[in-house]
């Protein structure tokens, strides 16, 4: 045989190996092949051979084809951590197979919601010897299409001793590697710690150091022998975490060659803990002896100190802890931040305390004007920041140095240095992260004292890549977003506020990547790969190319699924369902709209109410809401009515003291109680043309006369108005009580709509904001889902439409519960539309339905996810 064929082992969309989300294989360290993104469970046998390796986890496969060529299908990238859930193999290991058997089969959904991608690389490897021809282009793919053909086969089984094909061993060691009289020797033992031992990852590495040395390199394990140089003979010694692997080299570089793979398992205990923690190894990584002198290599996770070591610097390669994924090339850039100057004495207690508060009122002031302009995250963020302001220690702090001489600016700083110092010293890394919020709030308020104004925006240069040691919050607000590329800091955490805020922008961002970011050369072109979790700072211009081809087709790619969810939503049997977004300003609509939203299910008004003076008059709220409905264009405005008071105070609102604000005045009894802000509300959601366009949503419903006193005051205002046309109005179920009425809230409303959120915390008790209770309050409990289910027959009796809009509607694992319940709209943050659309499509609602009613009876949350996760899949019931 001449030339080998490979053919594609499944069905879907086949990609270049430099679109894989992973070094490795997109550095081709493997070999050389094509990817392909699965559309089916089932994969086939790409040719005719031998299979080598599939190992329990049955998550790849390899097979050694006529001439000794070793070929590895591996389904999806980090899916070996899933311990094979998902997958099930269909033949074994020494079995020789005909192209098309069938190997293994694998839910595609539980496995795409558990790995990094399920982007699958077919690769020949090694691929010495070998070219690769006729290969594929990018696009569709069929099971059994050609990929690419194999040339030089014969010649490399010439080399290998393999001219028939089959005198090959499991080691895969060639003809040339034998031993010669008087080599050096060398030998080490350890005890693996790999979480997942030697998968394809850490082989590939193995194999790579291998090949660098002229020494005949090979490892032991289970009583059988590999050649070093193969990644499939590694991969199928099958070493696991807590087993022996021996290495041992012969040839006059055999010492740097055991060095090299003993340091090659280091790097690969480094990529893992990145993986599974978000956190690199540094080089303080144990390497102890074990029994009678042999080693043992052990990880150690860190935090991301701005002088923590860096996990490869080598060749212009730092590595780092990946917060938002995603890929860019751009210009290094960097920002300054100048210490803000205090002087220590002051002018007097009265004076220093006087100027402190003016400077926290006229904070709180600037902080609520931004507020409106940003999207939930960043007014989420920045009620933070203002709790920081309020807060008695911090200020009982300042003003105790005020009372003993010190200045407003240094009693300040001072205190708010110590309250960071207090976090630093945690072992919570959630909570030394909100130390640069602090920061972030002693730079507001030294600056409001200096009288200085905080730069409104900080210029960038196209295509801007930030590298720094950090980034506050408000640094990043002020970034100029259409420059920004990507954002490389040399600490940071993936739960602070700077990375929230830059999961919101949809920023790129690597953190934890050292005092090394400092030697970066402003101007310079750099490649960050933030799903690999590496920046390049030194890239050759073939891989600058490379990287610019890369980033074009991402950006087609996702252009193609945006374009995709411009087109009304229907399950696989036809049902339509329509998908919404929950807004919060004008600019959360325009994203909604580029993402296929169909219209707004809430749009929550109370952004206007809050961090301010005084209430928003008609003029303000209609201008406000009249920009939304335009950028919207003529899809559906839901606006929910001010659901503020209690959990969400007014300074201009004063309410009586309440041991339980969740409890007490909110949503529509803080309506009802103030009818005056209510009717100015509604006369300006009333007058938003074209008219009729706006749809009204009730919050905090727990008993019809609340509707029907709202009712009273819309139908008194629509005759003062002239408005002759009926308004939608609808009610939220957010409690217990509005779910079990249900059937009798629906005859007097249009609509209802699910705010899973508060449903979920009223019914199991439990604060959502809590820390030992948040994790537990999971909208897929069966109590909760038992409420949505009445409340779904409710509006399918009546023939009305129930929506649901709490971040349940967003998760995966819920949405073909609440379509088989009966909720036929959803409503999302903007940026999910075309995944929840993309994943409706591939539903019916009768599996749904079905797999509902299993759901109602189970006793938990927990048990609910475990189901669904069973359930549906490829070629089953939802797929």
């Amino acid at each position: 045989m001449s030339n080998l064929q490979i053919l594609a082992p499944f069905n879907g969309w086949c990609s270049p190996l430099e679109e894989v989300p992973d070094a490795v294989f997109a550095g081709r360290m493997l070999g050389d092949g094509l990817a392909i993104d699965p559309t089916n469970g089932s994969l086939l046998a790409p040719c005719a051979g031998e299979i080598i390796t599939l190992p329990a986890s049955a998550h790849a496969v390899s097979i050694r084809a006529a001439g000794g060529i070793d070929v590895l299908i591996h389904v999806g990238i980090d899916t070996v951590q899933l311990g094979g859930r998902g997958f099930e193999a269909r033949a074994q290991p020494g079995t020789t197979v005909r192209a098309g058997a069938e190997l293994l089969r694998f839910d595609l959904d539980v496995v795409a919601r558990a790995a990094k991608s399920l982007m699958s690389p077919i690769v020949v490897t090694p691929m010495d010897g070998l070219t690769l021809r006729q290969c594929r282009a990018e696009g569709p793919v069929a099971a059994g299409d050609l990929l690419f053909e194999v040339t030089g086969v014969i010649a490399v089984a010439k080399q290998r001793g393999l001219v028939n094909g089959s005198g090959a061993d499991a080691s895969g060691a060639d003809a040339s590697g034998a031993a010669r009289p008087g080599d050096a020797k060398a030998a080490q033992t350890l005890i693996m710690t790999l979480r997942q031992g030697l998968h394809a990852r850490p082989a590939a590495l193995l194999a790579q150091r291998a090949r660098s040395f002229t020494a005949q390199t090979t490892l032991a394990a289970h009583g059988r022998t590999a050649n070093a140089r193969s990644v499939v003979a590694i991969m199928a010694l099958g070493v696991g975490q807590g087993e022996e692997i021996s290495i041992q080299a012969t040839g006059a570089d055999a010492v740097r060659a055991v060095a090299a793979i003993v340091a090659a398992i280091q790097e690969a205990l480094r990529m893992e803990a990145v993986a599974a923690h978000g956190a690199p190894v540094t080089a303080d990584s144990v390497i102890g002896p074990c029994a009678g002198g042999e080693m043992a290599i052990n990880s150690a996770s860190t935090s991301c100190p701005a002088d923590s070591p860096v996990a490869g610097t080598t060749l212009g390669l730092l590595r780092g802890v990946i917060a938002v994924a995603g890929f860019a090339v751009g210009r290094a850039t960097r920002i300054e931040r100048r210490e803000i100057p205090v002087v220590e004495a002051g002018t007097g207690p009265a004076l220093e305390s006087a100027a402190l508060e003016r400077a926290q009122a006229d904070v709180r002031l600037s902080l609520g004007r931004v507020a409106k302009t940003g999207g939930v995250t960043r007014r989420e963020i920045i009620a933070a920041h203002l709790e920081f302001l309020d807060d008695p220690q911090l200020n009982e702090t300042a003003q105790n140095l005020i009372a003993a001489g010190k200045s407003a600016g240094f009693a300040w700083r001072t205190a708010t240095r110590s309250c960071i110092a207090s976090l630093d010293a945690l072992d919570n890394s959630r909570l030394r992260e909100r130390g640069d919020d602090l920061l972030d709030v002693e730079s507001h308020v030294l600056l409001e004292l200096a009288g200085e104004a905080r730069p409104v925006t900080i210029p960038l240069p196209e295509r801007a890549v930030l590298i720094v040691d950090d980034l506050l919050p408000s640094e990043l607000t002020a970034l100029d977003q259409k420059r920004l590329l990507a954002i490389c800091l040399g600490r940071g955490g993936v739960t602070s506020h700077v990375a929230i805020l830059a999961a919101a922008m949809e920023i790129p961002m690597l953190i934890g990547l050292g005092n090394a970011v400092r030697n970066v050369a402003s101007g310079s072109t750099v490649i960050v790969d933030a799903e690999a979790g590496t920046l390049q700072t030194a890239p050759t211009p073939a891989a600058i190319d490379t990287a610019h081809t890369k980033v074009e087709s991402r950006l087609a790619r996702r252009a193609k699924m945006q374009a995709a969810a411009q087109t009304d939503c229907y399950t696989l049997d036809g049902t339509r369902i329509e998908v919404f977004a929950n807004l919060g300003n004008v600019q959360d609509a325009a994203t909604a709209v580029v993402n296929g939203a169909e219209g707004c299910g809430l749009l929550r008004t109370e952004f206007l109410f809050l961090d301010r003076e005084t209430a928003p008059d008609e003029a303000e709220q209609l201008a406000t809401y009249q920009d939304i409905a335009a950028a919207l264009g003529s899809r559906p405005l839901i606006l929910r009515l001010m659901d503020v008071g209690g959990d969400k105070p007014l300074r201009y609102l004063p309410l009586p003291a309440e041991e339980n604000p969740a409890l007490g005045l909110r949503g529509v009894r803080t309506a009802l109680a103030r009818p005056d802000l209510l009717r100015t509300q509604l006369r300006a959601a009333l007058r938003v043309q074209p008219s009729g366009s706006v749809r009204l949503l009730i919050p905090m419903i727990t008993d019809i006369a609340e509707v029907l006193a709202v009712r009273g005051i819309i139908d008194e205002l629509r005759a003062e108005l002239g408005i002759h046309h009926p308004i939608a109005l609808g009610a939220m179920i957010e409690t217990p009580a509005a779910a079990l009425i249900a059937p009798a809230l629906i005859r007097e409303v249009d609509f209802l709509s699910i705010g899973s959120n508060d449903l979920t915390q009223y019914t199991l008790a439990m604060d959502r904001g809590h820390p030992q209770l948040a994790a537990r309050t999971d909208a897929l409990h069966p109590a909760v889902l038992r409420l949505v289910a009445v409340t779904a027959n409710a509006g399918t009796a009546a023939g009305k439409m129930v929506a649901v809009c709490g971040s349940v509607a967003a998760d995966r694992y819920a949405v073909p519960l609440l379509l088989g319940l009966g909720a036929r709209e959803l409503s999302v943050v903007p940026a999910a539309v075309p995944a929840i659309k993309r994943q409706i499509r591939a539903l019916r609602i009768e599996d749904c339905h079905e797999l509902a009613m299993k759901c109602l009876d189970l006793a938990s949350a927990a048990a609910v996810r475990a189901l669904v996760e069973e359930t549906i899949g490829p070629g089953e019931n939802m797929q």
